[in-house]
């Protein structure tokens, strides 16, 4: 096949610090915004452009990985990649690359984005083909599509060790939502306002939803096993928790303390809230059972695709003992609310055809490739890194507050958005409370994580001109 036209030059600068994938991202998406490459017109093959630049095929499939993740590019079974978009980009002063960060100026390094980039597009389009081409129905399912939870049923057998049945799972539009849900059903349980123990630092949602509620939030401490359940105190009605991979410390809670805190449960007639945060996503030896598995009657359990596969499908999953799961119900009964059907359509269509289960494992190899790198980056600068090898995030302790701003605000400077673990405080000046930044590997391309470690890197070992 021919390569690119001659009048566009793809000019490759090896002498500067930015990975030649990444400018040749910039050349390839600059072209198509130009007009230089137009919607429909085919692009060469990785080989191709490769030896037509003198570069190793690694340079371009990256850049086209970008590319397509992005929506500039896209395959066509059998027929090449083809330009899909041509619109443009803005550029941020002061910065050698463009930094196209979700809607800020900043390349954005904080826990909770997806990783698009292993994406399957075609497998994507099919299932939301699927979900087009479906009748409307009658009437709408308030317990979820049945396809649906029999999809989630098999995916927590498989890879969360749950046995539930089709029958147990309610669909939600995620974590947050479900939660809602179920602090609506204590309040109702209670005739009052619920009281529910937070880990310390935690999920700023989860808080904020009981805040909603008019619920009393007490919050726990969080050290490297995950929640302290000996710190739990009397008088509680449920505990909210993600043991799988505490958020944001990135602890796993260990056998013997799930173990302690179901028997308290069953003692003191407690409700727990099992947030599965990045449960599918382990990288060493296989998770640990889940609480709705070992303590199913105390145990309301919630997961999500956001994490795994897009926020934007809406579409996560409650298994709840069945008094929860009928409160639940009821209420989505009498008040006319209920998840949305396109996104668990999609998610069922892509669980019939395999391709849930492949990219899950493709997102597992990637991910666990990418915190080798970040680590790897984090610790010659003399930092260490605290947190399971599991999910998407890791913090980097420092010594106090006002070096974690200082890091903050440092990383900013050369385009780089992070967040502090004082912001998943309830009050992050207390005394002992954790100080650190969280930084996150899966929104970037593989492109722009190798661009922002090198950033990263120098703000953490104090190159910028501001010294954490």
């Amino acid at each position: 096949m021919r390569g690119l036209p001659p009048e566009l030059a793809l000019p490759l600068d090896r002498a500067t610090p930015t990975p030649l994938a990444t400018q040749l991202a910039d050349g390839l998406r600059a072209a198509a915004a130009s007009g230089a490459l137009r919607v429909g017109e085919r692009v060469p093959s990785t080989r191709v452009l490769a030896g037509e630049l003198g570069v190793s095929r690694t340079v371009t499939a990256a850049a086209y990985d970008q590319l397509v993740a992005e929506g500039w590019l896209g395959p066509r079974r059998g027929a090449g990649t083809y330009v899909l978009a041509t619109s443009h980009v803005s550029e941020v002063p002061g910065y050698s690359r463009e930094l196209r960060s979700r809607g800020t100026d900043l390349l954005d390094l904080r826990p909770g984005s997806p990783c698009l980039a292993v994406l399957d597009r075609q497998a994507w389009r099919r299932a939301w083909r699927h979900a087009g081409d479906r009748e409307p129905a009658p009437r709408p399912e308030h317990a979820g599509l049945p396809a649906f939870r029999d999809a989630v049923a098999r995916l927590l057998l498989h890879h969360r060790g749950l046995a539930a049945a089709p029958g147990d799972v309610l669909a939600t539009t995620g974590t947050t939502d479900g939660f809602a849900e179920v602090v609506a059903v204590l309040r109702a349980r209670t005739g009052r306002a619920p009281r529910v123990a937070v880990e310390d630092p935690g999920y700023v949602r989860a808080t904020e939803v009981l805040r909603d509620a008019g619920a009393t939030v007490v919050g726990v401490g969080v050290d490297d096993e995950g929640l302290r359940v000996d710190d739990l105190p009397a008088g509680l009605d449920a505990v909210y928790l993600t043991p799988a991979h505490q958020y944001p410390l990135g602890a796993r809670l260990p056998v013997a303390r799930r173990t302690a805190l179901a028997e308290r449960a069953r003692d003191e007639g407690l409700l727990l809230v099992e947030d599965d945060y990045d449960g599918e996503l382990r990288f060493d030896v296989a998770p640990l059972p889940l609480l709705a598995g070992l303590a199913p009657d105390v145990t309301v359990h919630l997961g999500t695709t956001s994490k795994i596969l897009s926020p934007t499908l809406g579409a996560g999953w409650m298994v709840a003992p069945p008094a929860v799961r009928d409160a639940v119900l009821e209420r989505r009964r009498r008040t006319g609310v209920r998840p949305a059907p396109a996104g668990q359509q999609v998610v069922a269509a892509l669980h019939a055809d395999g391709a849930l289960a492949r990219h899950l494992a493709r997102l597992r190899r990637e991910l666990g490739a990418r915190r080798t790198r970040v680590v790897d980056a984090v610790t010659a600068t003399g930092h260490a890194v605290r947190g399971d090898r599991a999910g998407a995030h890791l913090l980097v302790p420092l010594p106090d507050r006002a070096a974690e701003r200082a890091t903050v605000d440092a990383a900013a400077r050369v385009g780089l958005q992070i967040g502090g673990i004082g912001e998943h405080h309830l009050d992050p000046d207390v005394p002992g409370a954790a100080c650190g930044v969280l930084v996150g590997w899966a929104g970037p391309s593989a492109a722009e994580l190798d661009d922002a470690l090198v950033r990263l890197a120098d703000v953490l070992a104090g190159r910028t001109g501001s010294s954490p």
